[in-house]
């Protein structure tokens, strides 16, 4: 009678444990990718910086979660407005070898203000997380 109970307990709390589980699985996944948001967008901020060398950054942006507003995925966006001497065309030159200008999911645009905004949008490490839907 014992381990009819106990077998009983035990199939009653599946369905709770497997709910914790996959709230905690998708709690760590937002951490993750809220993470990789920011070493990207750090990682954007130093290559800018190693590259330009008269650089002036006016403002930093980052955003994570479904930036499209289609679909139910997670991306990771940097922008980064900035101002130099330099052309677009050197920018994109200088920066050519950490990133690949696809004009969508990276690029580099002179603004109306003389600033630059540097775009940079990738996929999430966990793309199918709850921050996306």
């Amino acid at each position: 009678m014992k381990w009819l109970k106990r077998i009983g307990f035990a199939v009653l709390s599946l369905p709770f444990i497997f709910i914790i589980i996959f709230a905690l699985y998708e709690i760590g996944g937002m951490c993750i990718n809220r993470m990789a948001t920011r070493r990207q967008t750090d990682r954007l901020q130093r290559n800018l910086e190693r590259e330009i060398p008269d650089i002036h950054i006016v403002n930093i942006y980052s955003e994570t979660g479904n930036t499209s507003g289609t679909g139910n995925h997670v991306d990771c966006l940097s922008s980064i407005i900035f101002s130099t001497e330099m052309q677009i065309h050197e920018i994109k030159s200088s920066m050519s070898k950490y990133y690949e200008f696809d004009e969508w999911s990276c690029y580099v645009r002179k603004r109306e203000d003389g600033n630059y905004l540097f775009y940079l949008n990738t996929s999430a490490p966990f793309a199918n997380n709850i921050e996306g839907h």
